[in-house]
Protein backbone atom coordinates (compact mmCIF):
# COMPACT_ATOMS: atom_id res chain seq x y z
CA UNK A 1 0.00 0.00 0.00
CA UNK A 2 1.36 3.39 -1.40
CA UNK A 3 1.95 5.79 1.87
CA UNK A 4 -1.10 8.20 -0.18
CA UNK A 5 -3.54 4.91 0.36
CA UNK A 6 -2.39 4.55 3.68
CA UNK A 7 -2.99 8.02 4.63
CA UNK A 8 -6.23 7.75 3.30
CA UNK A 9 -7.11 4.66 5.50
CA UNK A 10 -5.74 6.08 8.70
CA UNK A 11 -8.09 7.51 11.61
CA UNK A 12 -8.22 10.01 14.11
CA UNK A 13 -7.69 7.73 16.79
CA UNK A 14 -5.04 4.82 17.37
CA UNK A 15 -1.33 4.65 15.81
CA UNK A 16 -0.02 5.98 12.69
CA UNK A 17 0.74 8.22 10.35
CA UNK A 18 -0.79 11.77 11.18
CA UNK A 19 -4.26 12.35 9.47
CA UNK A 20 -4.83 13.97 6.33
CA UNK A 21 -7.80 16.03 5.33
CA UNK A 22 -9.19 12.31 3.74
CA UNK A 23 -8.46 10.63 6.74
CA UNK A 24 -10.66 13.05 8.79
CA UNK A 25 -13.11 12.97 6.19
CA UNK A 26 -13.56 9.08 5.98
CA UNK A 27 -13.15 8.60 10.34
CA UNK A 28 -16.61 11.38 10.55
CA UNK A 29 -18.20 9.06 7.94
CA UNK A 30 -16.84 5.65 8.53
CA UNK A 31 -17.43 5.24 4.66
CA UNK A 32 -17.87 2.09 2.89
CA UNK A 33 -17.27 0.74 6.48
CA UNK A 34 -19.12 -0.73 9.69
CA UNK A 35 -20.26 2.11 12.13
CA UNK A 36 -18.47 1.39 15.46
CA UNK A 37 -20.12 1.80 18.49
CA UNK A 38 -17.04 3.93 19.72
CA UNK A 39 -18.44 6.82 17.22
CA UNK A 40 -21.80 5.77 17.62
CA UNK A 41 -22.70 8.59 20.58
CA UNK A 42 -25.99 9.56 19.99
CA UNK A 43 -29.83 8.84 21.52
CA UNK A 44 -31.75 6.98 19.99
CA UNK A 45 -34.06 10.15 19.74
CA UNK A 46 -31.16 12.32 17.93
CA UNK A 47 -30.61 9.86 15.42
CA UNK A 48 -34.18 9.87 15.12
CA UNK A 49 -34.92 13.66 14.09
CA UNK A 50 -31.56 14.03 12.36
CA UNK A 51 -33.03 11.11 10.09
CA UNK A 52 -36.00 12.92 9.88
CA UNK A 53 -34.69 16.12 9.46
CA UNK A 54 -33.71 14.90 6.15
CA UNK A 55 -37.25 14.92 4.96
CA UNK A 56 -38.02 18.35 5.11
CA UNK A 57 -37.67 18.68 1.31
CA UNK A 58 -40.72 19.91 -0.61
CA UNK A 59 -40.30 17.80 -3.45
CA UNK A 60 -42.86 16.37 -1.92
CA UNK A 61 -45.35 19.35 -2.81
CA UNK A 62 -44.42 19.71 -5.84
CA UNK A 63 -45.43 15.95 -6.08
CA UNK A 64 -48.88 15.89 -4.37
CA UNK A 65 -49.96 18.86 -7.05
CA UNK A 66 -48.27 17.15 -10.51
CA UNK A 67 -50.52 13.71 -9.95
CA UNK A 68 -53.61 15.49 -8.43
CA UNK A 69 -53.62 17.89 -11.42
CA UNK A 70 -53.02 15.04 -13.79
CA UNK A 71 -55.00 12.29 -12.42
CA UNK A 72 -57.32 13.87 -9.91
CA UNK A 73 -57.95 14.68 -6.68
CA UNK A 74 -59.51 10.84 -5.65
CA UNK A 75 -56.51 8.75 -7.90
CA UNK A 76 -54.22 11.02 -6.58
CA UNK A 77 -55.27 9.99 -2.89
CA UNK A 78 -55.56 6.42 -3.81
CA UNK A 79 -51.85 6.34 -5.17
CA UNK A 80 -50.64 8.22 -2.52
CA UNK A 81 -52.52 5.27 -0.17
CA UNK A 82 -50.51 2.18 -2.75
CA UNK A 83 -47.37 3.81 -1.95
CA UNK A 84 -47.07 4.62 1.80
CA UNK A 85 -48.03 0.93 1.80
CA UNK A 86 -45.52 -0.18 -0.05
CA UNK A 87 -42.79 1.55 1.44
CA UNK A 88 -43.91 0.70 4.82
CA UNK A 89 -43.95 -2.98 4.18
CA UNK A 90 -40.42 -2.94 2.41
CA UNK A 91 -38.66 -0.15 4.04
CA UNK A 92 -39.05 -2.20 7.69
CA UNK A 93 -36.48 -5.11 7.04
CA UNK A 94 -34.35 -2.58 5.79
CA UNK A 95 -34.55 -0.20 8.53
CA UNK A 96 -34.04 -2.92 11.11
CA UNK A 97 -31.24 -4.10 9.83
CA UNK A 98 -29.19 -1.01 9.20
CA UNK A 99 -29.82 0.08 13.20
CA UNK A 100 -29.15 -3.67 14.45
CA UNK A 101 -26.09 -3.93 12.50
CA UNK A 102 -24.76 -0.73 12.14
CA UNK A 103 -24.32 -0.95 8.29
CA UNK A 104 -25.78 1.39 5.94
CA UNK A 105 -27.86 0.03 2.37
CA UNK A 106 -25.10 -0.92 0.22
CA UNK A 107 -23.00 -2.86 2.98
CA UNK A 108 -26.86 -4.06 3.73
CA UNK A 109 -27.34 -5.07 -0.18
CA UNK A 110 -23.78 -6.97 -0.60
CA UNK A 111 -25.02 -9.68 1.75
CA UNK A 112 -29.15 -9.74 0.59
CA UNK A 113 -28.51 -11.40 -2.30
CA UNK A 114 -25.98 -9.57 -4.82
CA UNK A 115 -22.40 -10.11 -3.75
CA UNK A 116 -19.51 -7.98 -2.99
CA UNK A 117 -19.38 -6.40 -6.70
CA UNK A 118 -23.37 -7.09 -7.71
CA UNK A 119 -24.08 -4.32 -5.86
CA UNK A 120 -22.05 -1.79 -7.50
CA UNK A 121 -25.28 -1.57 -9.61
CA UNK A 122 -27.23 -0.60 -6.95
CA UNK A 123 -24.98 2.16 -5.79
CA UNK A 124 -25.64 3.45 -9.37
CA UNK A 125 -29.61 3.07 -9.03
CA UNK A 126 -29.23 5.28 -5.47
CA UNK A 127 -26.90 7.54 -6.61
CA UNK A 128 -28.99 8.65 -9.01
CA UNK A 129 -31.60 9.35 -6.99
CA UNK A 130 -29.62 11.37 -5.28
CA UNK A 131 -28.86 13.67 -8.23
CA UNK A 132 -32.58 13.68 -9.04
CA UNK A 133 -33.88 14.86 -6.12
CA UNK A 134 -30.98 17.45 -5.61
CA UNK A 135 -31.75 18.65 -9.07
CA UNK A 136 -35.77 18.81 -7.94
CA UNK A 137 -34.80 20.74 -4.77
CA UNK A 138 -32.33 23.30 -5.92
CA UNK A 139 -35.14 23.98 -8.72
CA UNK A 140 -37.28 24.80 -5.91
CA UNK A 141 -35.22 26.53 -3.91
CA UNK A 142 -34.03 29.01 -7.10
CA UNK A 143 -37.58 29.66 -7.72
CA UNK A 144 -37.64 31.18 -4.15
CA UNK A 145 -34.72 33.22 -5.21
CA UNK A 146 -35.64 34.42 -7.93
CA UNK A 147 -39.25 35.03 -6.76
CA UNK A 148 -37.58 36.70 -3.42
CA UNK A 149 -34.71 38.16 -4.22
CA UNK A 150 -35.07 38.25 -8.08
CA UNK A 151 -32.28 35.88 -8.89
CA UNK A 152 -31.98 34.90 -11.98
CA UNK A 153 -32.73 31.12 -12.60
CA UNK A 154 -29.70 30.24 -13.80
CA UNK A 155 -27.45 31.77 -10.96
CA UNK A 156 -29.96 30.74 -8.45
CA UNK A 157 -29.17 27.00 -9.60
CA UNK A 158 -25.92 27.63 -9.24
CA UNK A 159 -25.97 29.07 -5.52
CA UNK A 160 -28.28 26.41 -4.27
CA UNK A 161 -25.94 24.27 -5.63
CA UNK A 162 -22.50 25.77 -4.21
CA UNK A 163 -23.95 26.70 -0.80
CA UNK A 164 -24.63 22.54 0.22
CA UNK A 165 -20.66 21.83 -0.49
CA UNK A 166 -19.07 23.43 2.39
CA UNK A 167 -22.16 21.86 4.65
CA UNK A 168 -21.26 18.64 3.77
CA UNK A 169 -17.44 18.71 3.94
CA UNK A 170 -18.04 17.56 7.84
CA UNK A 171 -20.28 14.66 7.75
CA UNK A 172 -22.81 13.34 10.44
CA UNK A 173 -21.76 15.52 13.37
CA UNK A 174 -22.48 18.22 11.08
CA UNK A 175 -25.30 17.09 9.71
CA UNK A 176 -27.06 16.01 12.33
CA UNK A 177 -26.93 19.57 14.16
CA UNK A 178 -28.13 21.43 11.08
CA UNK A 179 -31.13 19.07 11.00
CA UNK A 180 -31.66 19.60 15.02
CA UNK A 181 -31.79 23.11 15.32
CA UNK A 182 -33.50 23.68 12.02
CA UNK A 183 -36.20 21.33 12.31
CA UNK A 184 -38.80 23.37 15.10
CA UNK A 185 -38.49 26.97 12.56
CA UNK A 186 -39.67 24.42 9.59
CA UNK A 187 -42.35 22.93 11.34
CA UNK A 188 -43.95 26.33 11.84
CA UNK A 189 -43.63 27.49 9.09
CA UNK A 190 -45.23 24.73 7.20
CA UNK A 191 -47.89 23.81 9.32
CA UNK A 192 -49.48 27.73 10.74
CA UNK A 193 -50.58 28.54 6.94
CA UNK A 194 -51.81 24.99 5.97
CA UNK A 195 -54.03 24.96 9.56
CA UNK A 196 -54.74 28.61 8.62
CA UNK A 197 -56.31 27.51 5.30
CA UNK A 198 -58.44 25.01 7.02
CA UNK A 199 -59.86 27.38 9.97
CA UNK A 200 -60.52 30.15 7.12
CA UNK A 201 -61.82 28.78 4.29
CA UNK A 202 -63.54 25.61 5.04
CA UNK A 203 -65.20 25.41 1.62
CA UNK A 204 -61.71 24.28 0.46
CA UNK A 205 -62.33 21.76 1.40
CA UNK A 206 -65.18 20.34 -0.78
CA UNK A 207 -63.51 22.17 -3.86
CA UNK A 208 -59.97 19.46 -3.22
CA UNK A 209 -62.44 16.29 -3.10
CA UNK A 210 -64.64 17.33 -5.61
CA UNK A 211 -61.09 18.63 -7.80
CA UNK A 212 -61.11 16.22 -11.03
CA UNK A 213 -58.07 17.08 -12.84
CA UNK A 214 -56.59 19.27 -15.45
CA UNK A 215 -58.46 17.85 -18.15
CA UNK A 216 -61.50 17.83 -15.53
CA UNK A 217 -61.71 13.68 -16.72
CA UNK A 218 -60.15 12.34 -13.03
CA UNK A 219 -62.84 9.60 -12.20
CA UNK A 220 -61.52 6.97 -9.95
CA UNK A 221 -59.36 5.08 -12.44
CA UNK A 222 -57.23 1.90 -11.45
CA UNK A 223 -54.63 2.97 -14.36
CA UNK A 224 -54.50 6.40 -12.81
CA UNK A 225 -54.34 5.06 -9.19
CA UNK A 226 -51.29 3.19 -10.64
CA UNK A 227 -49.69 5.89 -12.61
CA UNK A 228 -49.89 8.60 -9.58
CA UNK A 229 -48.52 5.98 -7.39
CA UNK A 230 -45.79 5.17 -9.95
CA UNK A 231 -44.72 9.02 -9.56
CA UNK A 232 -44.52 9.07 -5.93
CA UNK A 233 -42.59 5.21 -5.65
CA UNK A 234 -39.69 7.35 -7.24
CA UNK A 235 -38.85 8.30 -3.29
CA UNK A 236 -38.66 4.55 -2.15
CA UNK A 237 -34.77 4.88 -2.40
CA UNK A 238 -36.02 7.49 0.35
CA UNK A 239 -35.40 4.77 2.50
CA UNK A 240 -31.36 4.45 2.13
CA UNK A 241 -30.82 8.11 3.46
CA UNK A 242 -32.70 7.36 6.31
CA UNK A 243 -30.26 4.71 6.78
CA UNK A 244 -27.61 6.38 6.06
CA UNK A 245 -28.73 8.04 9.95
CA UNK A 246 -29.93 5.29 11.26
CA UNK A 247 -26.55 2.90 11.45
CA UNK A 248 -25.80 5.46 13.76
CA UNK A 249 -28.31 3.80 16.48
CA UNK A 250 -27.02 3.20 19.73
CA UNK A 251 -26.78 -0.45 20.20
CA UNK A 252 -30.05 -2.45 21.32
CA UNK A 253 -30.59 -3.11 25.34
CA UNK A 254 -33.52 -4.28 27.34
CA UNK A 255 -33.29 -0.70 28.81
CA UNK A 256 -33.82 0.99 25.21
CA UNK A 257 -35.47 -1.02 23.92
CA UNK A 258 -38.90 0.62 23.59
CA UNK A 259 -37.03 3.91 22.42
CA UNK A 260 -34.71 1.97 20.15
CA UNK A 261 -38.14 0.74 18.08
CA UNK A 262 -39.82 3.72 18.42
CA UNK A 263 -37.07 5.61 16.81
CA UNK A 264 -36.32 2.94 14.24
CA UNK A 265 -39.89 2.77 13.04
CA UNK A 266 -40.57 6.05 12.41
CA UNK A 267 -37.17 7.70 11.17
CA UNK A 268 -36.93 4.30 9.28
CA UNK A 269 -40.42 3.19 7.13
CA UNK A 270 -42.38 5.70 9.39
CA UNK A 271 -40.82 8.77 7.27
CA UNK A 272 -43.58 8.19 4.10
CA UNK A 273 -46.43 8.37 6.90
CA UNK A 274 -44.69 12.74 6.94
CA UNK A 275 -43.97 12.00 3.03
CA UNK A 276 -47.60 11.21 2.18
CA UNK A 277 -49.27 14.25 4.70
CA UNK A 278 -46.94 16.42 2.47
CA UNK A 279 -47.64 15.25 -0.73
CA UNK A 280 -51.72 15.63 0.15
CA UNK A 281 -51.17 18.99 1.35
CA UNK A 282 -49.04 19.82 -1.72
CA UNK A 283 -52.16 18.77 -3.73
CA UNK A 284 -55.10 20.19 -1.32
CA UNK A 285 -53.03 23.64 -1.84
CA UNK A 286 -52.74 23.60 -5.69
CA UNK A 287 -56.10 22.99 -6.08
CA UNK A 288 -56.98 26.39 -3.69
CA UNK A 289 -54.36 28.40 -6.04
CA UNK A 290 -55.68 27.12 -8.89
CA UNK A 291 -59.20 28.00 -8.02
CA UNK A 292 -58.39 31.38 -5.89
CA UNK A 293 -54.94 33.09 -7.37
CA UNK A 294 -54.29 35.14 -10.38
CA UNK A 295 -52.53 32.65 -12.76
CA UNK A 296 -52.94 30.35 -9.81
CA UNK A 297 -52.96 27.13 -12.76
CA UNK A 298 -49.41 28.43 -13.39
CA UNK A 299 -47.76 27.91 -10.57
CA UNK A 300 -50.05 25.73 -8.62
CA UNK A 301 -47.28 22.78 -8.89
CA UNK A 302 -44.51 24.85 -7.55
CA UNK A 303 -44.45 25.52 -3.57
CA UNK A 304 -42.38 28.47 -3.01
CA UNK A 305 -46.24 29.93 -5.08
CA UNK A 306 -48.08 27.54 -2.80
CA UNK A 307 -47.19 29.15 0.57
CA UNK A 308 -46.78 32.64 -0.96
CA UNK A 309 -50.19 33.08 -1.90
CA UNK A 310 -50.86 31.89 2.11
CA UNK A 311 -49.16 34.01 3.67
CA UNK A 312 -50.33 36.64 1.61
CA UNK A 313 -53.78 36.15 3.60
CA UNK A 314 -51.97 36.32 6.89
CA UNK A 315 -49.47 39.40 6.81
CA UNK A 316 -48.47 42.08 5.15
CA UNK A 317 -46.82 41.41 1.77
CA UNK A 318 -43.04 42.29 1.99
CA UNK A 319 -43.08 39.59 5.56
CA UNK A 320 -45.05 37.14 3.38
CA UNK A 321 -42.54 36.81 0.40
CA UNK A 322 -39.44 36.53 3.08
CA UNK A 323 -41.28 33.93 5.26
CA UNK A 324 -41.96 31.97 1.77
CA UNK A 325 -38.29 32.24 0.87
CA UNK A 326 -36.78 31.51 4.33
CA UNK A 327 -39.27 28.42 4.06
CA UNK A 328 -38.07 27.27 0.77
CA UNK A 329 -34.59 27.10 2.18
CA UNK A 330 -34.70 26.09 4.83
CA UNK A 331 -36.21 22.81 3.59
CA UNK A 332 -34.10 22.61 0.23
CA UNK A 333 -31.12 22.91 2.53
CA UNK A 334 -32.07 20.16 4.86
CA UNK A 335 -32.79 17.65 2.52
CA UNK A 336 -30.14 18.40 0.16
CA UNK A 337 -27.50 18.45 2.08
CA UNK A 338 -28.60 14.55 2.80
CA UNK A 339 -28.99 14.08 -0.90
CA UNK A 340 -25.34 15.13 -1.11
CA UNK A 341 -24.17 13.12 2.00
CA UNK A 342 -25.26 10.32 0.74
CA UNK A 343 -24.82 10.36 -3.26
CA UNK A 344 -21.11 11.33 -2.56
CA UNK A 345 -20.83 7.94 -0.34
CA UNK A 346 -22.44 5.81 -2.95
CA UNK A 347 -20.38 6.74 -5.94
CA UNK A 348 -17.05 6.42 -3.71
CA UNK A 349 -18.21 3.24 -2.84
CA UNK A 350 -19.01 1.96 -5.97
CA UNK A 351 -15.18 4.05 -7.26
CA UNK A 352 -13.21 1.83 -4.46
CA UNK A 353 -14.44 -1.41 -5.34
CA UNK A 354 -14.18 -1.17 -8.71
CA UNK A 355 -10.68 -0.20 -8.71
CA UNK A 356 -9.38 -0.56 -5.41
CA UNK A 357 -8.90 3.26 -5.27
CA UNK A 358 -10.08 5.33 -2.39
CA UNK A 359 -10.43 8.78 -3.96
CA UNK A 360 -11.83 10.44 -0.86
CA UNK A 361 -15.63 11.17 -0.51
CA UNK A 362 -15.18 14.61 -1.35
CA UNK A 363 -14.41 14.31 -5.04
CA UNK A 364 -17.67 12.85 -5.50
CA UNK A 365 -19.60 15.17 -3.83
CA UNK A 366 -18.49 17.64 -6.62
CA UNK A 367 -19.34 15.11 -8.95
CA UNK A 368 -22.60 14.54 -7.42
CA UNK A 369 -23.65 18.61 -7.50
CA UNK A 370 -22.24 18.92 -10.95
CA UNK A 371 -24.61 16.23 -12.21
CA UNK A 372 -27.27 17.82 -10.11
CA UNK A 373 -26.71 20.99 -11.46
CA UNK A 374 -26.80 20.38 -15.34
CA UNK A 375 -30.11 18.59 -14.26
CA UNK A 376 -30.87 22.10 -13.11
CA UNK A 377 -30.17 23.73 -16.19
CA UNK A 378 -31.79 21.51 -18.70
CA UNK A 379 -35.42 22.32 -16.66
CA UNK A 380 -36.09 19.15 -15.31
CA UNK A 381 -39.30 20.87 -13.63
CA UNK A 382 -40.81 20.62 -17.06
CA UNK A 383 -40.66 16.74 -17.06
CA UNK A 384 -40.80 15.68 -13.82
CA UNK A 385 -43.63 12.98 -14.04
CA UNK A 386 -41.91 11.06 -16.66
CA UNK A 387 -38.30 11.49 -15.03
CA UNK A 388 -39.85 10.12 -11.56
CA UNK A 389 -42.10 7.67 -12.97
CA UNK A 390 -38.83 6.22 -15.30
CA UNK A 391 -36.91 6.10 -12.22
CA UNK A 392 -39.18 4.71 -9.83
CA UNK A 393 -39.09 0.98 -11.52
CA UNK A 394 -35.24 1.00 -10.92
CA UNK A 395 -36.11 2.11 -7.50
CA UNK A 396 -38.72 -0.40 -6.60
CA UNK A 397 -36.91 -3.04 -8.00
CA UNK A 398 -33.74 -2.63 -5.79
CA UNK A 399 -35.49 -1.85 -2.97
CA UNK A 400 -37.85 -4.73 -3.14
CA UNK A 401 -35.75 -7.37 -3.70
CA UNK A 402 -33.60 -6.19 -0.51
CA UNK A 403 -36.41 -6.49 1.71
CA UNK A 404 -37.70 -9.64 -0.05
CA UNK A 405 -33.93 -11.74 0.28
CA UNK A 406 -34.48 -10.55 4.30
CA UNK A 407 -37.80 -11.44 4.89
CA UNK A 408 -38.30 -14.64 2.42
CA UNK A 409 -34.54 -15.99 1.96
CA UNK A 410 -33.21 -14.97 5.44
CA UNK A 411 -36.00 -15.63 7.49
CA UNK A 412 -38.69 -17.94 6.04
CA UNK A 413 -36.46 -20.19 3.66
CA UNK A 414 -33.14 -20.01 5.77
CA UNK A 415 -31.19 -19.66 2.20
CA UNK A 416 -29.71 -16.73 3.08
CA UNK A 417 -27.71 -15.82 6.07
CA UNK A 418 -29.54 -13.86 8.94
CA UNK A 419 -26.78 -11.92 9.72
CA UNK A 420 -25.86 -9.83 7.00
CA UNK A 421 -22.21 -9.96 5.52
CA UNK A 422 -20.32 -6.89 3.51
CA UNK A 423 -16.65 -7.99 3.80
CA UNK A 424 -14.32 -8.82 0.87
CA UNK A 425 -13.04 -12.57 0.36
CA UNK A 426 -16.04 -13.50 2.71
CA UNK A 427 -18.63 -12.55 -0.36
CA UNK A 428 -18.77 -13.85 -3.76
CA UNK A 429 -18.25 -11.34 -6.47
CA UNK A 430 -21.72 -11.80 -7.89
CA UNK A 431 -24.85 -13.29 -6.38
CA UNK A 432 -27.47 -14.17 -8.93
CA UNK A 433 -29.96 -14.14 -6.53
CA UNK A 434 -30.95 -10.75 -6.21
CA UNK A 435 -28.36 -9.42 -8.95
CA UNK A 436 -30.59 -10.78 -11.65
CA UNK A 437 -33.88 -10.50 -9.77
CA UNK A 438 -33.21 -6.70 -9.89
CA UNK A 439 -32.49 -6.76 -13.27
CA UNK A 440 -34.97 -8.54 -14.60
CA UNK A 441 -37.45 -7.02 -12.66
CA UNK A 442 -36.20 -2.92 -13.22
CA UNK A 443 -35.77 -4.21 -17.43
CA UNK A 444 -39.30 -5.56 -17.73
CA UNK A 445 -40.65 -3.13 -15.70
CA UNK A 446 -39.14 -0.53 -17.61
CA UNK A 447 -40.42 -1.55 -20.89
CA UNK A 448 -43.93 -1.34 -19.74
CA UNK A 449 -43.47 1.91 -18.93
CA UNK A 450 -42.66 2.90 -22.01
CA UNK A 451 -46.01 0.76 -23.65
CA UNK A 452 -43.68 -1.67 -24.43
CA UNK A 453 -46.23 -4.86 -23.40
CA UNK A 454 -48.97 -2.82 -24.75
CA UNK A 455 -51.08 -0.02 -23.62
CA UNK A 456 -53.15 -1.81 -21.45
CA UNK A 457 -50.18 -2.74 -19.11
CA UNK A 458 -48.40 0.38 -19.54
CA UNK A 459 -49.98 1.97 -16.19
CA UNK A 460 -48.99 -0.88 -14.04
CA UNK A 461 -45.11 -0.58 -14.41
CA UNK A 462 -44.94 -0.09 -11.16
CA UNK A 463 -46.55 -3.58 -10.34
CA UNK A 464 -44.68 -5.34 -12.67
CA UNK A 465 -41.86 -3.90 -10.78
CA UNK A 466 -42.98 -5.49 -7.26
CA UNK A 467 -43.95 -8.70 -8.51
CA UNK A 468 -41.03 -9.82 -10.05
CA UNK A 469 -39.04 -8.36 -7.00
CA UNK A 470 -41.07 -10.12 -4.26
CA UNK A 471 -41.22 -13.48 -6.41
CA UNK A 472 -37.86 -13.92 -8.22
CA UNK A 473 -35.97 -13.82 -5.13
CA UNK A 474 -37.12 -16.85 -3.62
CA UNK A 475 -37.08 -18.87 -6.59
CA UNK A 476 -33.63 -17.86 -7.79
CA UNK A 477 -32.44 -18.68 -3.70
CA UNK A 478 -34.25 -22.19 -3.95
CA UNK A 479 -33.20 -22.63 -7.38
CA UNK A 480 -29.06 -22.32 -6.43
CA UNK A 481 -29.68 -23.71 -3.20
CA UNK A 482 -27.96 -20.66 -1.58
CA UNK A 483 -24.93 -21.70 -2.51
CA UNK A 484 -23.70 -17.93 -4.04
CA UNK A 485 -24.64 -16.20 -0.63
CA UNK A 486 -20.84 -16.77 0.75
CA UNK A 487 -17.95 -18.26 -0.36
CA UNK A 488 -16.24 -18.70 3.36
CA UNK A 489 -18.44 -19.07 6.90
CA UNK A 490 -15.48 -18.63 8.62
CA UNK A 491 -13.44 -14.94 8.28
CA UNK A 492 -10.57 -16.52 10.31
CA UNK A 493 -11.37 -14.69 13.62
CA UNK A 494 -12.00 -16.48 17.16
CA UNK A 495 -13.36 -13.41 18.84
CA UNK A 496 -17.66 -13.72 18.27
CA UNK A 497 -19.45 -11.25 15.73
CA UNK A 498 -22.00 -10.42 18.28
CA UNK A 499 -22.12 -9.46 22.24
CA UNK A 500 -24.42 -11.04 24.24
CA UNK A 501 -27.48 -8.54 23.12
CA UNK A 502 -27.57 -9.38 19.52
CA UNK A 503 -25.63 -6.39 18.73
CA UNK A 504 -22.10 -6.13 16.85
CA UNK A 505 -18.92 -6.51 19.47
CA UNK A 506 -17.12 -3.68 20.23
CA UNK A 507 -13.96 -5.42 20.93
CA UNK A 508 -11.07 -3.84 19.18
CA UNK A 509 -8.17 -5.33 16.40
CA UNK A 510 -6.01 -3.95 14.93
CA UNK A 511 -4.81 -3.85 11.32
CA UNK A 512 -1.49 -4.76 10.53
CA UNK A 513 -2.02 -2.94 6.61
CA UNK A 514 -2.96 0.88 8.12
CA UNK A 515 -2.07 0.11 11.71
CA UNK A 516 -5.12 1.41 13.50
CA UNK A 517 -7.71 0.08 15.73
CA UNK A 518 -11.06 -1.44 14.38
CA UNK A 519 -14.13 -3.12 15.76
CA UNK A 520 -14.56 -6.27 15.68
CA UNK A 521 -17.50 -6.64 12.60
CA UNK A 522 -15.12 -4.53 10.33
CA UNK A 523 -12.30 -7.09 10.64
CA UNK A 524 -11.37 -10.66 8.70
CA UNK A 525 -7.99 -12.56 9.07
CA UNK A 526 -5.32 -11.93 7.10
CA UNK A 527 -3.72 -15.64 6.18
CA UNK A 528 -1.24 -14.76 4.38
CA UNK A 529 0.33 -12.23 7.22
CA UNK A 530 -1.17 -14.27 9.83
CA UNK A 531 -2.52 -10.90 11.01
CA UNK A 532 -6.03 -9.28 10.99
CA UNK A 533 -6.88 -6.62 8.12
CA UNK A 534 -9.65 -3.96 8.22
CA UNK A 535 -12.76 -3.79 5.32
CA UNK A 536 -11.26 -0.43 3.60
CA UNK A 537 -7.59 -1.74 3.73
CA UNK A 538 -9.29 -4.73 2.22
CA UNK A 539 -11.54 -2.69 -0.43
CA UNK A 540 -8.12 -0.81 -1.69
CA UNK A 541 -6.53 -4.33 -1.87
CA UNK A 542 -5.85 -4.28 -5.57
CA UNK A 543 -3.83 -7.63 -5.73
CA UNK A 544 -5.85 -9.84 -3.14
CA UNK A 545 -2.74 -10.13 -1.01
CA UNK A 546 -5.19 -9.68 2.04
CA UNK A 547 -8.27 -11.38 0.83
CA UNK A 548 -9.30 -14.79 2.59
CA UNK A 549 -9.27 -18.02 -0.23
CA UNK A 550 -12.39 -19.42 -0.58
CA UNK A 551 -13.56 -22.15 1.79
CA UNK A 552 -14.22 -25.37 0.40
Amino acid sequence: MTQSELDETTTTTGRGPSPGAATRETLEDYTLRFAPRSYRRWSTGVVAVSALGGIAYLADFAIGANIGISYGTTNALWGIAVFAVVVILTGFPLAYYAARYNLDLDLITRGSGFGYYGSVVTNVVFATFTFIFFALEGSIMAQGLELGLGVPLWLGYAVSTLVIFPLVVYGMKALSTLQVWTTPLWLVLMVVPFAYLLISHPESVSAFFAYRGEDGAGTPDVGSVLLAAGVCLSLIAQIAEQIDYLRFMPPKTSENSRRWWTAVLLAGPGWVLFGAVKQVIGLFLAVWLIANATDGAAVANQPVHQFLEIYRDLMPAWLALTLAVVLVVISQVKINVTNAYSGSLAWTNSFTRVTGRYPGRLVFLGVNLAIALVLMEADMFDFLNTILGFYANCGIAWIVVVATDIAVNKYLLGLSPKQPEFRRGMLYAVNPVGFVSMLVAAGVSIVCFFGGLGETLQPFSPLVAIGLAFVLPPLLAVATRGRWYLRRADDGIDLPLLDEHGNPSDAVLTCHVCRQDYERPDMTACVTHGAHVCSLCLSTDRVGDHVLPAQA
